[in-house]
């Protein structure tokens, strides 16, 4: 027999009904558990070991990381820092562009330089050009970029001059 009036139940079982403590819980538990929802891990390809949250934004579309004769004077700039190539990571923007959010919480800097215009990740207010600034409990260089200081030698000297103060 099927009943389709639910109130029509009570004029066919006049019994009383009485349920378990199991079977209460059941129907108390009606709602099915919602399923986990896993956030995927980010892993970003970088130059460095990031020893010393030391986060370094370049743009170079023809190279994975920065090109060989910039790669060989920014080193010689983080020797002269007391530096090395693990102490910094070394982020192409150009590969893959994420935001600036998304970077900072991967990577955790504590000193950011941003070399050139191309490479200031999005979402991320413009940072004074050529000046070090406090920004989010980090220091931010956003500068001239090494196509621009290769060939001038007075944005080499005001780039040095900004870089003593990181």
């Amino acid at each position: 027999m099927k009943v389709e009036d639910p109130n029509a139940l009570r004029f066919i079982l006049q019994d009383d009904i009485y349920l378990l403590k199991e079977d209460k819980d059941n129907y108390n538990n009606v709602s099915a558990p919602l399923p986990q929802i896993e956030t995927p891990q980010v892993n970003f390809n970088y130059l460095g070991a990031n020893k010393k949250n030391f986060l370094i934004l370049v743009n170079y579309p023809e190279h994975e990381f920065i090109a060989d004769d910039h790669l060989t004077a920014l080193e010689s700039i983080l020797i002269r820092k007391g530096r090395s190539r693990d102490d910094v990571a070394i982020f192409n923007i150009a590969k893959i562009s994420p935001e600036y959010q998304l970077l900072t919480a991967y990577f955790k800097p504590r000193i950011l330089l941003i070399l050139g215009q191309q490479s200031i990740p999005a979402g991320m207010k413009h940072p004074a050009f050529n000046r070090c600034e406090s920004n989010e409990g980090m220091q931010v260089l956003y500068t001239f970029s090494f196509d621009a200081m290769m060939s001038n030698t007075d944005h080499k000297k005001a780039f040095w001059d900004q870089m003593k103060t990181l």
